[in-house]
């Protein structure tokens, strides 16, 4: 029986430059992109990325370090100047309070254990370290038309599970962290994509795009 990140990961490896010229000229990486770069809390060095993908938010935000369970993906992370490692999140290969920052950005719906994906982030962070944990709401428009894509079985969206960001915001304390900001954004729907945005404070489930920051105390 093939492992579950194998099964998850595996049509990330298989279609990774298909995945990555999705970025090129993409306005919802722009919109996704600032609202990262919109949150207030400080975020120390050195930065890691669960599920780093091919490195395009990695190289944007100066992450130093990338985890993703998928080889190719992170081949393309590696040649973008980000320091790669094969690892699941489930099992992240970093010692107990060894990170300022950790991120995960379009992961969780993908992850097959996230509560214990939460609890491996905090266990490697350091006292007042930061999680930065972006997500698209299960009952925004975006939401919606994936979980559309998840029923048609979609290659990438097939294993997916989404979730309300409230939901999401409230694992964060059963896994030792202080909620200190929260962004949405993208309210233009998939249809409805033609212009730049800039998040805005709190969760809306409404919206295409959610942030949140968790604090190790």
């Amino acid at each position: 029986m093939q492992s579950p990140w194998r099964e998850r990961s595996a049509v990330f490896h298989d279609k990774a430059e298909d995945y990555d010229k999705w970025f090129d000229d993409s306005l919802l990486f722009d919109i996704e992109l600032a609202a990262v770069r919109e949150l207030q809390t400080p975020l120390a060095a050195p930065k890691i990325e669960v599920g780093v993908g091919p490195g395009r938010f990695a190289r944007a935000l100066q992450v130093a370090i990338g985890v993703d369970p998928a080889l190719a993906p992170l081949k393309l992370a590696r040649a973008r100047n980000i320091n790669v490692i094969q690892a699941i999140g489930e099992q992240l290969p970093f010692a107990g309070r060894s990170a300022g920052s950790v991120y995960i950005l379009f992961t969780l719906c993908f992850l097959a254990e996230p509560k214990k994906v939460l609890g491996e982030c905090h266990r490697i962070l350091r006292l007042g370290g930061h999680l930065v944990l972006g997500m698209v709401p299960a009952s925004g428009a975006w939401g919606k038309a994936l979980q559309a894509k998840k029923e048609k079985n979609h290659p990438f969206y097939r294993h997916a599970s989404f979730y309300q960001a409230r939901q999401v915001a409230d694992w964060l304390p059963e896994a030792g962290f202080a909620v200190m900001e929260s962004r949405s954004s993208l309210f233009q729907g998939p249809a409805e994509l033609r212009e730049m945005e800039h998040s805005r404070p709190g969760l809306d489930e409404k919206a295409g795009f959610c942030l949140m920051v968790g604090e190790k105390g």
